[in-house]
């Protein structure tokens, strides 16, 4: 049974009597709660409506690992405290997916691997933590590229994740299943980690919104790591005042000594403020935001040409309003050239990974190094990366050519910062992707602008900005972000400007696969979602390094 006891069941049960079916295709924090407030539902049903729409159409897009086989119970218990009035947390019953490299004690954490698919933590990663703090409903983990070490959507033990807007492409990555899962609406929100691209990757290619924040807002301690310079954690949501809800409650961890990049963190800096800051947010008029020229692809093409037309409708819908389109053309705006140069991952991966392997605290079956991980022959990297990986299994950060590196990012971020400066500049602006998220079985997710970011540490939030035409494939078109980066530590994390412009140009679609009502039904159990690893393209060999 679900229930704890006879006095809870009976709650539940005239709670219920007054409850009709709850649609929760696109609900957001606010609706839900509304609804829950005002008795149109309770969280058991809340709960086994998401789990519904996830049974029902995974099997097309395999954006799920697992099902949380607690989120049933977890949700009865928000009833009970519903019920006697005790309803206090910000995310009180918001279902939460999390990619499946977050430490979670109650399920295992795999990043995507098969030769970690019995590893299990024994502590909540401290952001998801704080999620559970806030009364969140953690409903299960999402698929993720291997480790997330690209994005193309693929893993030896989650299979490859389809784009719910067009099947015959990637949904972006490496948060990919957190990406596609919300834009079919399998839950409210989504976590992500984000070492070059792999939060704003998936959100530009879902028509959806997340956050990369300032480095050190939010502790990275219980993620599967890469790189210790280029980590960030961070939210995906549907809408601008979800993701600031869930950086809030993200950023409540505050200093954590397993992270000493969170003691960067400005004792004035107001990080409980994000909600707060979208009510006063302003306008545009006046606004001054830097079009980055060469972060486009000017090539014209069926893959470049809709995001270079989808960009300058952005800027003319902008321009509108009064806001002043600053052209950026310097040099050392070159993705290619700036990943070359300046990316840090082939010197900290091996160490990092080392030393999360290596922690008291994770147990279960698992390898103790990543030698040992990549000699099991139970994994998958796509050959664009052999090269990488066989480079970060004998480099460490006491190569020489690391703290050129490292002198070079500090040169690049002074550059950027002199930018802000002798341009007055509020924020830059730019498409996440120069092309069209790519094909499945392609060799790499060319084209995406995610590097400046993560090397300089500044705060960045990808947006809908539009879609392709729409095709066979693509019904509703393909879906195009934009980028919108600022200095460390902007009020409030630049989130004021997403909500203004999201205003004027409100472009998200919802999905053609997934628009259909589904009905629910009381269940007594959670039901297991398998992902489908048989789909994997062939291109891409399992056990190959």
């Amino acid at each position: 049974m679900r229930w704890r006891d006879i006095f809870s069941l009976l709650i539940l049960v005239l709670v219920r009597g007054h409850c009709t079916a709850f649609n929760v295709r696109e609900a957001s924090i606010e609706t839900i709660q509304n609804g829950l407030f005002s008795g149109l539902t309770t969280c058991g049903e809340v709960v086994e409506s998401f789990v519904a729409r996830a049974v029902l159409y995974n099997p097309s897009i395999n954006a799920i690992i697992t099902l949380n086989p607690s989120a049933l119970s977890l949700a009865d218990e928000k009833d009970v405290a519903l019920a006697a009035g005790n309803v206090t947390g910000a995310l009180f019953c918001i279902p939460v997916l999390l990619k499946d490299n977050y430490d979670t004690a109650d399920m295992r954490t795999s990043g995507g691997c098969l030769d970690l698919q019995n590893s299990q933590p024994t502590i909540d990663a401290p952001s998801v933590a704080a999620l559970k703090r806030a009364d969140a409903i953690i409903l299960g983990k999402t698929n993720l590229h291997e480790l997330a070490l690209e994005g193309l959507s693929v893993s030896s033990l989650g299979g490859q994740t389809v784009n719910p807007y067009d099947a015959t492409r990637t949904p972006g990555g490496s948060s990919r299943g957190t990406g596609a899962a919300l834009a079919a609406s399998f839950a409210v929100l989504g976590t992500g980690i984000d070492t070059v691209n792999s939060l704003r990757s998936p959100a530009s290619a879902n028509s959806l919104l997340s956050i990369r924040p300032t480095r050190g807002l939010l502790s990275r301690a219980g993620i599967i790591p890469i790189s210790y310079t280029q980590d960030a954690i961070g939210p995906i949501a549907r809408n601008v005042r979800d993701l600031a809800v869930a950086l809030e409650v993200t950023a409540s961890v505050g200093y954590d000594d397993n992270d000493n990049a969170t003691a960067s963190i400005p004792a004035t800096y107001p990080s409980a403020a994000y909600v707060a800051a979208l009510e006063s947010a302003g306008s545009l008029k006046g606004v001054r935001l830097g079009l980055v020229e060469g972060f486009f692809n000017q090539t014209k093409s069926n893959e470049t040409s809709p995001v270079n037309d989808v960009m300058s409708a952005m800027v003319s819908s902008l321009r509108a309003v009064g806001a002043t389109i600053v052209q950026i053309d310097s040099l050392m705006f070159n993705s290619t050239a700036i990943l070359n140069e300046y990316d840090t991952q082939r010197f900290e991966y091996r160490q990092e990974m080392d030393h999360y392997l290596q922690r008291p605290s994770l147990q279960g079956l698992h390898p103790s190094t990543l030698d040992e991980l990549y000699d099991s022959k139970d994994y998958l990297i796509i050959p664009s990366q052999y090269s990488y990986v066989n480079t970060a299994l004998v480099s460490s950060t006491s190569n020489s050519t690391y703290a050129t590196t490292k002198l070079g990012i500090e040169n690049l971020t002074l550059a950027l910062h002199s930018t802000f400066k002798d341009r007055a500049l509020d924020a830059l602006i730019y498409p996440e992707q120069a092309n069209l998220v790519v094909k499945i079985g392609s060799a790499s997710q060319s084209g995406r602008n995610g590097i400046l970011a993560a090397v300089i540490g500044s705060p960045v939030v990808t947006i809908p900005a539009g879609f392709s035409a729409p095709t066979e494939d693509a019904p509703k078109g393909i879906p195009i972000g934009m980028e919108i980066l600022g200095m460390p530590w902007s009020k409030a994390e630049l989130l004021n400007l997403p909500k203004l412009i999201s205003e004027v140009c409100n472009v998200r679609r919802m999905l053609a696969l997934t628009e259909g009502f589904v009905e629910s039904k009381v269940l007594e159990a959670v039901p297991s979602i398998v992902p489908n690893a048989a789909n994997i393209p062939a291109v891409y060999p399992i056990g190959t390094l």
